[in-house]
């Protein structure tokens, strides 16, 4: 995974609450096991129509709106636990979700797969996607380090799980944080090994 420290980007507002899996990736599109691919079916059904052309009133077809960090509604990634979504949502190149409120199992798949679900209060989710509805250049800054979302200088905390925080940071899967310790595990296992023989 890329290292994720901190984010200065322009962000997409999807303003609609309840986002399920399903919505954001399909079930038809989830025959693969490989994380390649996914991004472009993306929102495949809001963002195209039966005949496969694009829906013109969605915003990710809209040319003003663009970014690495998508701001919806509250309650995203409700739905099925299809960690899909959020190879989708990678695979599309978002860096960052923010939301008032996450499901826990795609909080978590998300994570694992290097996309910070940023939860914000109700009021500064509203503002802030009043604000990029209003004005799409404007830009929002996450640190990752500070647990902090920025915009127009209003800023807020967010909470983050001190080891999801470090495998983000360093761009680590749970195989390359144990890699990480290798050294601390072998000396480890020496020690014990020399007092199981003493």
């Amino acid at each position: 995974m890329q290292k994720l420290t901190h984010i200065t980007s322009t962000a997409i507002p999807l303003p609609t609450a309840n986002i399920d899996t399903d919505q954001i990736i399909p079930a038809r599109f989830l025959k693969s096991i490989d994380k390649n691919g996914f991004g472009q079916n993306v929102f495949r059904d809001w963002r195209f129509d039966k005949e496969n052309n694009p829906n013109t009133d969605f915003v990710l077809n809209n040319p003003k709106y663009s970014g690495e960090i998508l701001v919806a509604g509250n309650n995203f990634g409700c739905g099925s636990s299809r960690e899909h979504a959020a190879w989708a949502l990678t695979g599309y190149g978002f860096k960052v979700v923010v939301s008032s409120y996450f499901a826990d199992i795609f909080r978590g798949n998300a994570l694992n797969n290097g996309l910070l679900p940023v939860k914000v209060s109700e009021e500064f989710l509203k503002e802030l996607l009043q604000t990029i509805t209003n004005n799409p250049e404007t830009e929002v800054s996450v640190d990752v380090e500070k647990q902090t979302i920025t915009f127009n200088h209003k800023s807020e905390s967010f909470d983050l799980d001190s080891y999801k925080k470090i495998c983000l940071m360093n761009g680590y899967d749970d195989i390359d944080f144990l890699i990480s310790k290798r050294a601390q595990i072998d000396a480890f296992e020496k020690t014990y090994k020399t007092h199981s023989n003493e």
